[in-house]
């Protein structure tokens, strides 16, 4: 159990239901309400991201955290993982040869 918790993943703890970003590691709010409101005002503030101290970093990360309380987000970013997984392993294969 400690082993997996020191490896690096990115996305939702299914556990302690943190946000996990490599190393760093947040809580989320308990709460669907305050974690759609989180989620949607990271996505809105990355919108404005040429502004000062809002950024475009900030779309992804709002889309992962919607994507724990919305299904069609979360079909999304599991496709999208599925394909950077299938990617990796190609590139990992071709590289061996």
């Amino acid at each position: 159990m400690t082993n997996d918790r020191k490896e690096r993943h990115f996305g939702i703890d299914p556990h302690t239901h943190e946000l996990v970003l490599g190393k760093w590691r947040m809580n989320l709010p308990d709460s669907p309400v305050l974690r759609i409101l989180f989620g949607t005002l990271l996505v809105l503030g990355g919108l404005l991201g040429f502004l000062p101290v809002l950024g475009f970093w900030m779309i992804p990360l709002g889309l992962l955290v919607l994507s724990h309380d919305i299904p069609a987000i979360r079909r999304r970013r599991r496709k999208l993982a599925v394909w950077w997984a299938r990617r990796r392993g190609q590139q990992n294969s071709s590289d061996k040869s």
